[in-house]
């Protein structure tokens, strides 16, 4: 089990004694680690913030860190504090309380803390000093202390233990219990330099992804001796093997090599051949593998300028799939003078596309990287309109983010006149406050008769109805004779059925566009129109056979041409999208034929529904939802439905561009859910709703291979929606079939299926 990564930060800047100085930096200092050390984009530390306190409550709280530590945890504790050595070398950190003549009883001995750091279980602890050291003696001793500290001979000892010290000379001078003059509280050099690093990856000198202990010193080293030459950084590590304490996004990715074969596509002669190259090199530009997807990248940057125009347009097509993009492009903000306003930025696109960096043009705009892009915190000026820009660089290329801050006046505030106090009318005496109650009057009384009885009225004997004639009884066997015989309807039915199947069947094996077959150019497709034309042959035949044409028959060709009105849909859509005008689509005899297929499939519906309404026994109607095996049919559609949708929405979120190419399944599948399962529950006889939601399960399992292959290249999403949908699914196909098998049980023997 990983271990806990847990962090102390001990911040002291304020003092109760004069001869220390207020140091201005640490409070600051210590909010800028804290929020860069937990942020679980970049370091991911339990961070614990001791602010001011006095050496005792420092104390316990190093011990504590320490103690508590396990063998796979990692430590880390930051001092940032003035540094205090007593007469006989003994270094000490500075808490509130502390007196520079009495360091033992009032600061932070440098011997506890190691030893606390060597008594810990923990194998890995890092110690972050960041303090001004000098010498301190009795009041009245004026000493000015200069040369080596020694800081690291306190910290020797131990394995697993890595000590990092701002710097190894004396900062301040003394004299008595007093600072020198001259010694003013400066920002932290090493901190801020800390916190950059880790914040902006630039730590991650060999940009393998990962900040190791070594790198973040090395890059202290030189950001500290470029901003003050007078401070020099000191290590002292004793680690086995590397410790990384932040993740980076400056990750330098090798491009891997496309496969032999891929490659032999390539540089194939046949120009279909490199498209079909280019639809691979498309597939693997999405992949969540960096180098593979840069592999692919490079690869179609090189067909898009060398090869012919439609390969070359192809190629570039698939290249700016993975543009770098960030959303919004352009930051306009309006604030009062010297404000901060936040606004986030968020790449988008394929994981290559992604993987970027923020360089911002100016200081007054800071960028703070987040795991899907970065913070900008944008400060007004004191007037007019500031202009500027982040540069986002990625690994397929950069995007500017235009910056603009207007700075407005603060409202005035309104004042708000007092209320001048009227004076309060007098009140004149009332003359006279009792009004008299009128007398109640006394009516005389009425003498109440008890109702007289209404005659009787007797009614008159209705005239005689004549019953209507009975319709003379069937000749026996007449429906039996008419059952057997074939529906004109059925025919043609049947028949435009079978030319629907035939013409799908025949496209899946053409040219579709662009040399692709429909399987290659639209994936999960080609199931899809097999499950459907499996169906309506079913239909076909099952209208042709005289037990089953009156009624299952035209049953399950109502159902199926139901199904085919997702792939008419799906292919209308694809005519529209690619025909431009004055422009070759692509599309070719496949696709034709596709698409008179499925028009032919949903012209089945009409002769379908022709001969259900005619048939002697039970004629086709709708019905009101009854009973809980209806309604749960019902539920089970909407929550295929809602899993498509849900599913389509985090696929869009994550790419907007492959949301849009996959929006048609989701929603026609969506769709077509709620289709079946409400007619299925409202349709009577409940035989002709049974077929329909079996052929209607049928192609909802076909639907579900598109939507399965629209997300399978995305391995960072959930899937949620989808495994929502599918189990749905399965509950909903047990549904039907056991409604099947009471249905046939309560069968009488003999009855007209």
């Amino acid at each position: 089990m990983a271990g806990r990564r847990r962090a102390l930060i001990v911040a002291n800047g304020e003092y109760d004694n004069a001869g220390l100085q207020r140091l201005g930096s640490p409070a600051a200092d210590a909010d800028a680690l804290a929020g860069v050390l937990s942020d679980r984009a970049i370091s991911d530390f339990e961070v614990r913030v001791v602010r001011n306190e006095t050496a005792h409550v420092v104390q316990a709280e190093v011990e504590d860190l320490c103690a508590e530590g396990r063998p796979d945890d990692v430590l880390l504790l930051h001092f940032s504090c003035h540094g205090l050595k007593d007469d006989s070398g003994q270094l000490f950190f500075a808490a509130r309380n502390t007196r520079p003549d009495r360091l033992r009883s009032t600061a932070v001995p440098a011997h506890f803390v190691q030893q606390c750091l060597k008594q810990s279980r923990s194998r890995s602890v890092v110690l972050l000093l960041d303090c001004c050291y000098g010498g301190a003696f009795g009041q009245g001793v004026a000493v000015r202390a200069s040369g080596d500290a020694n800081v690291l001979d306190s910290f020797r000892g131990g394995r697993g233990r890595a000590v990092i010290t701002a710097s190894n000379s004396i900062e301040y001078a003394f004299e008595g219990a007093r600072l020198a003059e001259g010694g003013v509280a400066q920002p932290s050099v090493f901190t801020s330099a800390l916190v950059e690093g880790l914040r902006t990856g630039e730590a991650d000198r060999d940009e393998d992804g990962w900040i190791a202990l070594g790198e973040l010193y090395e890059y202290l080293f030189d950001r500290v001796r470029e901003r003050n030459p007078k401070q020099t950084p000191s290590r002292d590590i004793e680690m086995q093997g590397e410790l990384y304490l932040a993740r980076s996004r400056r990750r330098r990715v090798k491009p891997s090599p496309v496969p032999a074969d891929l490659a032999a596509a390539i540089a194939a002669e046949n120009p279909f051949t490199r498209l079909g190259a280019v639809a691979e090199l498309r597939r693997r530009l999405t992949s969540a593998n960096l180098e593979v997807a840069v592999g692919a990248f490079e690869a179609l940057k090189m067909m898009s300028s060398t090869d012919v125009q439609h390969v070359a347009e192809a190629a570039q097509e698939a290249l700016g799939r993975a543009a770098v993009r960030v959303d919004p492009p352009a930051v306009r903000l309006a604030a009062a003078p010297g404000s901060v306003v936040v606004e986030t930025v968020r790449a988008s696109g394929p994981p290559v596309a992604r993987e970027v960096r923020f360089e911002a043009s100016h200081a007054w705009i800071q960028v703070v990287e987040t795991a899907d892009g970065a913070e900008l915190s944008v400060m007004a000026g004191e007037s007019g309109v500031r202009r500027g820009k982040v540069v986002v660089t990625g690994l397929t290329g950069e995007t500017v983010v235009a910056v603009e801050i207007e700075t407005v006046p603060e409202p005035e505030p309104e004042v708000v006149p007092e209320p001048v106090a009227e004076p309060e009318p007098e009140v004149e005496p009332a003359v006279a406050d009792v009004v008299a109650e009128p007398e109640p009057t006394v009516e005389p009384a009425v003498a109440v008769l008890p109702p007289s009885p209404e005659p009787v009225v007797e009614p008159e004997p209705a005239a005689a109805v004549p019953a209507p004639e009975a319709d003379p009884a069937p000749e026996p066997g007449a429906a039996a004779r008419k059952a057997a015989a074939v529906d004109p309807a059925g025919w043609f039915a049947a028949v435009t059925a079978f030319v629907g199947v035939v013409l799908v069947v025949t496209g899946m094996f053409l040219e579709y566009r662009h040399g692709y077959l429909l399987g290659q150019y639209r994936p999960g497709m080609q199931q899809v129109v097999t499950f459907v034309a499996a169906c309506a042959l079913l239909g076909v035949v099952l209208t042709l056979v005289p037990r089953t044409r009156a009624r299952t028959g035209p049953a399950v060709l109502l159902g199926a041409a139901l199904a085919a009105v997702f792939g008419l849909a799906r292919f209308l859509g694809e005519a529209t999208t690619l025909s431009q005008p004055y422009e070759d689509s692509g599309l070719a005899a496949g696709f034709t034929l596709e698409l008179l297929g499925h028009i032919a499939l949903v012209a089945v519906a009409p002769g379908a529904l022709t001969v259900l309404r005619r048939n002697p026994a039970d004629a086709l109607r709708a019905a009101k939802v009854e009973g809980r095996t209806a309604w749960a049919v019902i539920a089970l559609g909407v929550t295929i439905a809602a899993g498509w949708i849900t599913q389509l929405v985090e696929l869009t979120v994550y790419d907007s561009d492959d949301g849009g190419r996959a929006a048609a399944y989701f929603v026609l599948g969506a769709l077509l859910a709620v289709a079946v399962t409400g007619a299925a529950a409202i349709l009577r006889p409940a035989a002709v709703g049974r077929a329909v939601l079996a052929v209607g399960i049928a192609a909802l399992a076909g639907v579900m291979v598109p939507t399965f292959d629209a997300i399978q290249e995305h391995s960072s999403l959930t899937q949620t929606g989808q495994v929502i949908a599918a189990m749905a699914l399965v509950v909903l196909a047990i549904v039907a079939v056991v409604q099947s098998v009471r249905a046939r049980r309560n069968q009488p023997i003999g009855r007209q299926p």
